[in-house]
């Protein structure tokens, strides 16, 4: 186990594998920085799909929701209503 050459492989071959990890990472972490630019983006060109609803149709709704999940809770506690 002397063998220079021996170890000279083992080095290099831990090189080539510590360049493809590092290889991966570096596309994973472009990837992932492409996405947050693109959804900066969609939030800077004022995409209004997530945003809240404001109008008073959503208002009445979200209310109606919030009435059935106090019934449901009223419910399963065994509360008669």
């Amino acid at each position: 186990m002397t063998d220079p050459n021996f170890y000279m492989a083992i080095a290099l071959a831990t090189l080539a594998g510590l360049g493809m990890v590092t290889g991966a990472g570096l596309a994973g972490w472009r990837g992932w920085l492409a996405l947050k630019r693109q959804e900066l983006s969609l939030v800077h060109q004022g995409d209004t799909a997530h945003a809240a609803p404001t109008n008073a149709g959503a208002r009445i709704e979200i209310a109606d929701l919030k009435e059935r999940i106090r019934k449901l809770e009223a419910i399963a506690a065994g509360v008669d209503l």
